[in-house]
């Protein structure tokens, strides 16, 4: 009983890290852009560089740091021996710890990856239609969900999945009516088209690969810990190679002058890294925290929140245009984010169903 609602108390706090996580961050990046701001290395650095805020955190949830457990009665001698046991799964053999780093290290690169492809992606596209793209997310989702975790592709999924489909060809086939304030490019909209679609395609990827790491047991999940380690590494991983590629491909050196440039300020410019690589961190210890205690799938449909939010922000932020594409786009997308909703709620339905079953007999 503690622990269900121990359960029922860390579910919405995932979801409302992600959700206002997800939402601040894509608003002040493309706030970045607006300003002046031109270094998709730095952008994509930043969506890591907030690890050293889980370090503190880290410390508190360790199980190798809790207190002591006195022995003077049975029950204290089980909870140490469920604490050890929990240090000693922790804390593997040799073998399992060069696993869990391969792990850690290919995640990191997959962050990498994906977080250099939404840089361009928010770079090229105005932020309504970025975050539209962005619902794709689902789409890829359910694939991989079906290939690599054994998730039934059902009517609403499939029903989901073509809606956001057609989203996202809608607004690739209305290129004319995009809108920007400053035009990157004469081309911007077919790159940043793609970027954000691979870079979607590559986040499904990355989450369903941890889900899997957890269900195979090659990463210890369970714990708030669990989360906040993986999350740890993995970001350290993508900030390490996000600082390569700033230095291999010269950003470094336009990095004082952009700051110098900053429409709004030197300051202004360092605060909205800073609140960016925080924001950032949040929506990663909410996604990673639903993918282990509900499913990928389930992240991904919570992430999915914010899409009716970030466009209309947007409209009065950014001064976006939103016209009649857009809005059938973006009913499309909530169409096809309630038809995963319904889903869910038939999973549910049955899993308490069965376990009614189960308890009868």
């Amino acid at each position: 009983m503690l622990e269900t609602c121990k359960w029922w108390i860390r579910i919405p706090l995932y979801i409302i890290f992600l959700i206002v996580g997800q939402a601040t961050a894509t608003l002040l990046g493309r706030f970045y852009y607006c300003e002046g701001g031109n270094s998709k290395w730095m952008a994509s650095f930043v969506q890591s560089a907030g690890f050293p805020l889980l370090i503190p955190l880290l410390f508190y949830f360790s199980p190798s740091l809790k207190p002591g457990v006195e022995e003077d009665n049975d029950s204290s001698n089980d909870n140490h021996s469920n604490t050890f046991d929990i240090i000693i799964k922790k804390y593997p053999s040799k073998p399992k710890r060069y696993t869990v780093a391969f792990l850690y290290i290919g995640f990191g690169l997959i962050s990498t990856g994906t977080n250099l492809l939404y840089s361009y992606g928010l770079f090229y596209l105005p932020v309504s239609t970025y975050s539209l793209l962005c619902a794709s997310q689902l789409a890829f989702t359910a694939l991989f969900s079906y290939s690599i975790n054994s998730q039934k592709f059902t009517a609403p999924i499939f029903n989901s999945v073509v809606l956001l489909t057609l989203s996202a060809a809608l607004l690739a086939i209305n290129i004319e009516h995009v809108d920007w304030i400053d035009k990157p490019c004469d081309n911007c909209f077919v790159i940043g088209f793609f970027c954000t679609v691979f870079a979607s395609a590559a986040f499904s990827f990355g989450l369903s690969m941890i889900q899997l790491s957890f269900e195979k047991e090659l990463i210890k999940g369970g714990t708030f810990y669990a989360v906040l380690e993986m999350l740890f590494y993995q970001s350290l991983v993508a900030s390490f190679a996000c600082v390569v590629g700033m230095f291999a491909s010269g950003e470094w050196k336009t990095l004082e002058g952009e700051m110098k440039n900053f429409k709004q300020g030197p300051v202004s410019y360092v605060m909205a890294l800073i609140w960016i690589a925080v924001s950032w961190q949040v929506t990663s210890v909410g996604m990673v925290g639903l993918v282990m205690e509900v499913s990928f799938l389930f992240a991904n449909l919570i992430a999915t929140l914010t899409l009716p939010v970030v466009p209309i922000v947007a409209v009065f932020v950014f001064h976006d245009k939103m016209d009649g594409d857009m809005i059938v786009a973006l009913l499309l997308s909530v169409w096809g984010f309630l038809s995963y909703i319904y889903q869910t709620y038939l999973d549910e339905k049955k899993t308490k169903v069965h376990s009614v079953v189960d308890e009868g007999v």
